[in-house]
């Protein structure tokens, strides 16, 4: 796995556990950050992975 694959896995699971934690001491800003940071590394992890496979070279074909 790649940094950026790492990067996203980890904010992924922060913003899983800042919305457990919001939702667990109540509090409204820290389980919406949360959320968006749980949704921002899906998104992410999306467009990384179209853009690389967007610009990858095609292999040279021998006539």
């Amino acid at each position: 796995m790649s940094w950026t694959d790492w990067t996203c896995l980890g904010i992924f699971i922060l913003g899983f556990l800042l919305f457990l934690v919001g939702a667990n001491i109540y509090n409204a800003i820290v389980g919406y950050s949360g959320i968006y940071l749980f949704i921002g590394a899906i998104a992410a992890y999306l467009i990384l992975y179209v853009y690389t496979e967007f610009t990858k070279k095609p292999p040279i074909q021998n006539p």
